[in-house]
């Protein structure tokens, strides 16, 4: 499966300088949060395939607007064509908004989860706003990954780890893709290619 993950800004490549059949090709399309209603739409319809989104501590709009054609994960698995998406968006607390929280608060949200988990046998794709903590994070507290998504990795260890919030631009070092155990770590920041198949070849 080809899939598309965004984040955090509007991709010039897909949005200001799209041209027709540049979203072809595409199986799935993942938003880690941080993006305005439009976008998301404008790449759900040029795209013709599914777009499975999670919340950023910037999308308090979306209680007004939520982006029509797309299709919700948070604290919840969404399957596609076998992906099961474990989607937990929002990031740490650092000021008042909808979707930031405590490390206690994010502990929680996982605990509610157990067992769409257990029922779903785990899950191939957690998809976040934020990342984990110490992985490819910063030390400022907007910025910084929360410790209980390293146990879900440890624990169900999926496939990929998709999230945002972390720009790359922000410091040199902050690659793309990145490995936790068996999992490949992406952050999705601008836009990210991934191709499933090469996964299950390596």
């Amino acid at each position: 499966m080809r899939i598309l993950a965004v984040s955090d800004v509007p991709s010039d490549r897909f949005y200001k300088y799209y041209k027709p059949g540049k979203l072809d090709g595409f199986d799935l399309i993942l938003s880690c949060g941080d993006l305005k209603t439009e976008y998301l739409e404008f790449l759900v319809t040029m795209a013709h395939c599914p777009l499975i989104y999670v919340h950023g501590n910037h999308d308090d709009g979306y209680n007004n607007s939520n982006p029509e054609g797309c299709i919700c994960a948070e604290d919840n698995i969404v399957e596609y064509k076998g992906l099961r998406i474990l989607g937990l968006g929002g990031s740490h607390k650092y000021r008042d908004g909808d979707y930031m929280f405590t490390e206690r608060q994010m502990s929680n949200r996982i605990k509610k989860l157990w067992f769409t988990i257990r029922k779903n046998g785990g899950f191939d794709i957690l998809l976040t706003h934020a990342p984990a903590g110490g992985l490819n994070d910063l030390d400022t507290v907007a910025h910084k990954g929360f410790d209980c998504f390293n146990t879900l990795l440890e624990k169900y260890e999926p496939s990929y780890f998709i999230h945002g919030h972390i720009h790359r631009n922000y410091e040199l070092h902050i690659p793309q893709k990145d490995k936790r155990g068996k999992t490949i770590v992406i952050n999705a920041y601008d836009y990210a290619i991934i191709d499933t198949k090469e996964q299950s070849d390596e």
